[in-house]
């Protein structure tokens, strides 16, 4: 058997996508911190774009459990 379930977190994947943006760019040697704000807000946007795939309005993602094979899928947005 297997179930959907949609799940919805809008603070949860902006802070994510805003943390992992800010931990690459920190590791930029060089830069100030305007510099380092810029690029992450950059890195931001185009984080957030590729997972536009699975997360819709930057708040729903969808989960396909299949209970007999025992395994979870993160489903594409239509």
């Amino acid at each position: 058997m297997k179930i959907q379930i949609t799940l919805k977190d809008p603070d949860g994947f902006y802070e994510a996508i805003r943390e992992a943006a800010k931990k690459q760019v920190a590791e930029i040697p060089g830069l100030d911190q305007y510099e380092k704000d810029e690029i992450a807000d950059h890195r931001h946007e185009e984080i957030a774009e590729y997972l536009k795939r699975w997360v819709q309005y930057g708040e729903y993602i969808t989960i396909e459990f299949d209970l007999e094979e025992a395994n979870a899928t993160v489903k594409k947005q239509p």
